[in-house]
């Protein structure tokens, strides 16, 4: 049994295929027409802002985004949990006055 499918916007979609991706989307019945039809998804990547840098850190780094202030802190185990307590305490220390540097100075 052959059926037909009707696909909307299909130079956009071969141009897709030609280009050696897939064209992903629904496959439905249309209700007005009653013919099978294609409709291809619009799939974008989202667009991120990006995240400004503030400080490096001995082991991390104090970044702000749109709407936060990240903290990335990553300590190797070899060296002890007493010397992580006291660099995680000290680098703490130093993205706190970062964050007040930012605020009060508006610089860093």
């Amino acid at each position: 049994m052959k059926k037909f499918v009707f696909i909307s916007d299909a130079a956009e979609a071969l141009e897709r295929i030609m280009s050696g991706k897939r064209v992903g989307g629904v496959l439905f019945m249309d209700g007005d027409t009653g013919c099978l039809t294609f409709k291809a998804y619009n799939r974008k990547p989202q667009q991120r802002p990006q995240q400004k840098l503030l400080r490096y850190l001995e082991h991390g780094w104090v970044k702000e985004s749109a709407q936060r202030i990240r903290v990335f802190e990553s300590l190797p185990k070899r060296i002890g949990a007493a010397r992580m307590i006291s660099t995680l305490e000290r680098e703490t220390r130093e993205a706190v006055d970062v964050i007040v540097e930012q605020e009060f100075f508006g610089k860093v």
